[in-house]
């Protein structure tokens, strides 16, 4: 497993390896866990080498925000990988190195799409990751992108970046991996203490609820999202948000038809937690 930190190395790297290969991307944060195995043993699946980046990027974190304690387990990770036996290369660029001194150049969404669920509360966030997302593309060039669901949002708007931006590249959107107790797999579940790990399930377990209620006839969301935050007060969860919208295109619905999301956001302590279900709504 070969691991490059500058820009211009993995270029010529890529542009060797494009000549006989396939390439999937799984692009990261770091503080790898079994959900971005997930995306690297899909990736594997379809295509001959897995390159995976490992980039703590700054411009999605706001002033305020887990910038500087956000975990950098970079031995651990790496070794992960290694393990796997999946991975052909990592790329570990340096914030210097991806925005250089008068750095001026962002990629944006103009439409809605960014400043629904989490947009409210962190309005900059998907500005700075459609860029560093085009970016990486960019250098990479893989055939195909994989992503998670649990981040919905957020791969829904790559998937509209990419087919604005003419990307060749494939975006997959992989399922949600979870703990035996449904909480969704997130580098930040380290930040929670034995407590309120113990009552962080009740995201995915409210989600629940909302899906067996539109599974038994109910339609109007506002009805389904009442109940949604009546369990979720109930945990002492402060909620960020609590939406069902359509899938895809992150609009709102008026009534319950169609592919859906529905999402939600909570604060334990101070970790912000995230989580959906996607649902095919047949009448």
């Amino acid at each position: 497993m070969k691991v490059i930190t500058k820009i211009n190395e993995m270029q010529t790297y890529i542009n060797k390896m494009k000549k006989r290969h396939t390439i999937g991307f799984v692009p990261t944060m770091g503080a790898l866990h079994q959900g971005h195995m997930s995306l690297v043993a899909a990736a594997a699946g379809e295509n001959s080498r897995v390159v995976v980046s490992i980039f703590v990027n700054p411009t999605q974190f706001a002033a305020g925000e887990d910038l500087e304690k956000y975990p950098r387990p970079i031995k651990k990770d790496l070794k992960m990988m290694k393990d796997s036996k999946l991975v052909a290369c990592v790329f570990k660029p340096e914030a210097a190195d991806m925005y250089p001194e008068g750095f001026a150049s962002y990629v944006a969404l103009e439409n809605d799409m960014p400043q629904v669920l989490c947009g409210v509360t962190r309005p900059s966030h998907f500005k700075g990751v459609t860029t560093v997302i085009a970016k990486l593309l960019n250098i990479i060039k893989p055939d195909r992108l994989y992503l998670g669901q649990k981040d919905a949002q957020q791969a829904f708007i790559l998937e509209k970046m990419m087919k604005d931006l003419n990307y060749e590249t494939v975006a997959v959107i992989c399922p949600t991996v979870r703990e035996k107790d449904g909480l969704a797999m997130s580098s930040r579940n380290s930040y929670l203490t034995p407590e309120q790990r113990n009552t962080a399930p009740v995201l995915y377990t409210s989600l629940q609820m909302a899906e067996s209620m539109i599974e038994l006839g109910e339609r109007n969301p506002e009805t389904v999202k009442k109940e949604v935050r009546r369990k979720l007060k109930e945990s002492q969860a402060e909620i960020d948000y609590v939406e069902i919208i359509e899938a895809g295109t992150l609009k709102r619905c008026e009534k319950l038809c169609g592919r859906v999301l529905i999402a939600a956001a909570i604060c334990i302590g101070k970790t912000r937690l995230i989580d959906n279900i996607i649902m095919d709504i047949k009448d």
